[in-house]
């Protein structure tokens, strides 16, 4: 039970992070570059993959069935 609050807690903190950081990178359509120029900027770093990192482990602590019987 405690180990999969932590791992709800530990994904929740990586999806809000980084999930800022895709947002604050939003940016760079203002300076005149397009969405597609966004989405392939976004593709090479590393904040996109920890943010889906934290949603697989939010959802794995909350659906995955427990041992418990």
């Amino acid at each position: 039970m405690i180990f999969r609050f932590f791992l709800l807690m530990v994904g929740f903190g990586f999806s809000i992070i980084s999930g800022v950081t895709l947002i604050a990178y939003l940016n760079i359509i203002t300076t005149g570059h397009g969405m597609m120029t966004y989405f392939m900027f976004i593709l090479g770093q590393p904040d996109l993959y920890i943010f889906l990192f934290g949603i697989f482990l939010i959802t794995c602590s909350i659906y995955l069935p427990s041992r418990r019987l």
